[in-house]
Parts: structure tokens; sequence; C-alpha cells
């Protein structure tokens, strides 16, 4: 190594301690919530999940993949969820893996809403209003049209309320030191948000402030289970995916975050962080608290695995960097990225729906010096 790397190493921010709510980080690097599909096909986790959360232990915090904090929540087969007995004892195992490897971990809260299919859950998704997925979702047999949601009453989204909150209870029951509500990508909280997937009349559509009031009750009910500090949540202003168009992103994030401004959550959560976007400004402007910014970064992944980007976004207000491919194809990343040390490929076949080990739990790491 070079003087000038060991300078740029240990100029970084990256490997410099953190505080999180109640957590001591000992780097500012976040392995992000990543669906693998290798739960049973009752959502609970698996030994093999456990092996691979471990091998990842060095991340200043994990953040698990999404879990479902109801059955009709249920996006895809094999997802995990934690809305009974056996999911926390299956979670147990794994963060107790997690733990004993030194690591420290979050769960993600996620409800699909209309992403998702009755062949998955055995039920009809639950939406803001009945409009379906404009494509099609996997399945035990295959990719199939997605279907019309239900429209959600008030009974259903007070009971989902409470669902997310039953959900947190459990997930620290299992071991998780917090939790993260989802509210991107195309799923349910993200379908309140967007003009396109909320046609509701009634006090939580309409307005900017009807459309953020379901969100800003989920995380609320959240906090005031667990505590504040224990709570994140996660949005991707701007995102499409799932066919979810907002029309009214500069409008709708500043008022979601003037919204929870003095919730005293331990952080907000920024998928697909651009420090040159002015959304993205305002969110670091007007956030009080601690932002972790997800990297755009392409695919292939570049040769320094997002170092990069990271280090842009900790110039622009980022406290901590939160990376989800570098971290599936790389379980000793940290010490990868540290060193400047070359980045295994992600083998992109073995992501989702195949289940098993290989591109899961067989990546290699350094040798042991």
């Amino acid at each position: 190594m070079t003087d000038t790397t060991t300078r740029t190493t240990a100029a970084s921010r990256l490997f410099t301690p953190a505080r999180l709510g109640p957590l001591h980080l000992p780097n500012r690097l976040v392995m992000a919530p990543l669906t693998r599909n290798r739960a049973t096909a009752d959502g609970v986790p698996t030994p093999m999940m456990a092996t691979y959360y471990a091998q990842r232990a060095s991340a200043g915090l994990i953040i698990a993949e999404a879990s479902t904090p109801n059955a009709v929540g249920q996006t895809y087969p094999n997802i995990t969820a934690i809305h009974n007995a056996a999911h926390v004892a299956g979670w147990r195992q794994v963060t107790d893996a997690v733990h004993a490897a030194g690591g420290r971990m979050f769960l993600q809260l996620q409800h699909g809403g209309r992403v998702g299919h009755p062949d998955n859950s055995g039920l009809v998704p639950l939406a803001p209003s009945p409009i379906p997925l404009p494509e099609t979702i996997h399945t035990p047999s295959g990719r199939r049209p997605a279907v019309v949601p239900r429209e959600m009453t008030s009974d259903d989204i007070r009971t989902t309320v409470a669902d997310f909150a039953a959900a947190a209870r459990n997930a620290l029951a299992a071991g998780f030191a917090g939790v993260e509500v989802h509210s991107a990508n195309g799923h349910l909280l993200h379908q309140f948000l967007a003009k396109n997937t909320n046609h509701r009349t009634d006090a939580y559509g309409g307005t900017v402030a009807g459309r953020i009031r379901f969100v800003a009750e989920v995380v609320r009910a959240v906090a005031d289970a667990i505590g504040p500090d224990r709570v994140g949540l996660r949005i991707s202003p701007g995102n499409t995916v799932n066919g979810i168009q907002e029309d009214d992103t500069d409008d709708i994030y500043p008022a979601l975050i003037a919204a929870l401004a003095d919730s005293g959550l331990a952080y907000l959560h920024v998928a697909f962080a651009d420090p040159d976007q002015p959304v993205y400004q305002e969110i670091r402007k007007h956030w009080p608290g601690t932002l972790i910014a997800n990297p755009v970064l392409p695919d292939p992944l570049p040769a320094d695995g997002g170092r990069h980007e990271s280090e842009r976004l900790l110039s622009a207000g980022a406290d901590l960097i939160a990376l989800g491919r570098p971290f599936l194809a790389n379980p000793d990343l940290v010490a990868r990225l540290r060193t400047h040390a070359p980045l295994n490929p992600v083998r992109s076949k073995y992501l989702m729906y195949v289940g098993g080990e290989t591109g899961y739990t067989d990546y290699p790491s350094l040798p042991a010096r």
C-alpha cells in the first residue's frame, strides 16, 4: 500500500465510529436491507440466513431484509415475516449469530401493499386504492399477472398501523436493536405517498397532508411501541420502481420530514441518494437527526465498490452510508474498502428466488493475516 493510499484511508470518515440511537457503531458502513428469498414458505428465517448475516457482522450496522408485519403484507415467496412466535424464534437464531460475531442489527418492516399475490399469501392484497401493479409478480408457479388489490378501509388502516407496532415489539423480542419502517420502493407506505397509487378522497388521500398521514401514523405507532431511538424510516424520493409515479416529489418529502422532524427517530434512510439533487439537499437541510444515504451505483458495480460515491455523500452531509450489492458479494466489505483490496463480483443469477447457499453464503473473504 502506498503512502498516498495510507493517508486516504486514515482520513476517511467511512471507518470512524458513530452513535446511532442506543448503539455505538465501529464504522459508518451500513449493510442495506435486500430481500434474498431464503426463508421458509411460512416466512421463518433459516439457519443458512444466520450464517449469511454473521459473515457480514463487521458492518457498522446490518439492516436485515424486509419482514412482513402481517400475512396480507407478503410480497414474494420465501420472504421473512415477524408476526408470530415461529418468526421471532427464527430471527433470534440470526441475531444471536450476529451478536456472537460482534455485529449489530435492525430489522426492516415492510408491507407490500399491492405488491403481492394470493398465490403467495393466500389473501387478496390491500392497497390505498384498487389500482393493480402494472407488471407481473413472482409466485411459486412462476410470474403471474398482478391482481386488483382491495382498497383499505378505515379499519384496515387502523389494524395495519397496530400490526406494524406489534411487529416492532416482536423484532426486539427476536434480539434486534431496532427496526426500519419501509416507506420506499413502491411498497404500501410509498403507495400512500404517490399520486398514481393513492386516489383516496378521505383523510388519507388527496392533499400532501392526507397522503403522508398513513406513513406518519405508522412511524409514530412504532416509535411509541419500542422507543423512537430504536426506529428508522426508509424513503426513496422519485423512485419509480413497482409502477410508482409521485408527480410532486419536491412537495411530499419536505412535508413528511417536517411532520416527523421532532419525533426523535434513530435515523432517516434515503435510498438512491444523489447529493446533487435538490430534494436530497432539502432533506439533509431539514432532517435534524442521523441521515443514512444509499448511493446510486451502476450495474456492474464500480471497481471501488461504491467507495467514491460513499465519500461524496459523506461530504454532502450524510452520517452513515448504506450499501447493498457490495455487501452481498463481499462478506468482509469493510476490510476490503479499508485496504483497497479487490472486490468479488456480484453473481446476479443467485440474487433472488433460487434458494440455496450458492451466491449467498459462499462468497469468499480475504485470507486471514
